[in-house]
């Protein structure tokens, strides 16, 4: 699907982003980026999808280099930018200029996204708010059936039963053979959608992990004390303590990404290399 080979990124004059940064991204799954403000979560979208250059190294899309931006990547990937730019047509015209770039597109499958998002399909998109504008994009790109979906903060702008219905539709679109990569800061937003977490931060990306991988590896809970017990990170709340400890009982917990999150940008080594073992050394 997706390989990123060696690739370096800096922005003229700037220090480097990204180092000899690979990942791979394989279909049928949905992948969640987090990343720290200005740790380039953006930026590597854009050099997957070839609206970014790298200094060094590739991104390949089923083989071709998306720098080139050949024609047999841009009618397979759809990318919904964080800042979005809408034309000042309504859904229904923005579907009749634009749909035939896209050979898989559903139309049927539009008007139902737009109906379950509460999306107005006559509605000029310039006029409407940004939660509006971002809902008729998302209704869009899910139609467009492409083999790789790739959303930066779909979730910023929406309402709580919009962000409800956004989470049953990619629940609902999501196949072997498509691959959908999510970023964002709404933590909680992806709690019970990704299958696989990344994290960029240090300019690498330094998980890569099936949430299951997670649970079999790290105990996450809330404990009054952790006085004794094997802690890798703690963090107090009005119950306790949320706590993440090394699974030494085999037993799955719910994978807490939030505090997962703070552990890894906080510098927690020992968790770390916990999660860079092979699955069989826990």
């Amino acid at each position: 699907m997706l390989k990123i080979n060696d690739l370096s990124f800096a922005y003229s004059r700037k220090p480097l982003l990204f180092r000899d940064l690979n990942l791979t991204l394989a279909d049928g799954h949905i992948y969640g980026l987090l990343g720290k403000n200005g740790a380039g979560k953006s930026t590597l979208l854009k050099n997957m999808i070839g609206l970014a250059f790298p200094a060094k190294g590739n991104c390949l899309f089923n083989g071709f280099d998306v720098s080139g931006r050949p024609v047999q990547v841009l009618e397979d990937i759809f990318f919904i930018a964080e800042d979005l730019f809408v034309p000042s047509l309504t859904p229904l015209r923005f579907l009749g200029n634009t749909a035939g770039f896209y050979p898989n597109f559903n139309q049927d499958n539009f008007y139902d996204y737009l109906k379950v998002l509460d999306v107005d399909p006559d509605g000029q998109m310039s006029r409407q708010s940004y939660g509006q504008q971002k809902k008729a994009m998302i209704a869009f790109g899910l139609a467009s059936n492409t083999s790789l979906l790739i959303m930066d903060e779909p979730t910023n702008g929406l309402d709580i039963p919009s962000k409800v219905q956004f989470r049953k539709l990619i629940a609902s679109v999501q196949t072997e053979s498509r691959c959908i990569v999510i970023s964002t800061h709404q933590v909680r937003d992806l709690n019970s959608l990704i299958d696989t977490l990344l994290v960029l931060h240090e300019r690498e990306i330094v998980v890569n992990r099936s949430m299951d991988e997670i649970a079999e590896k790290l105990t996450f809970g809330i404990y009054p004390d952790t006085i004794g017990l094997p802690v890798l990170y703690e963090e107090e709340n009005i119950q306790g303590k949320s706590a993440i400890l090394r699974n030494t009982t085999g037993e799955f917990s719910k994978v807490d990404m939030e505090l997962l999150f703070n552990a890894i940008i906080n510098g927690n080594e020992p968790l770390l290399e916990i999660l860079k073992a092979p699955q069989n050394e826990l």
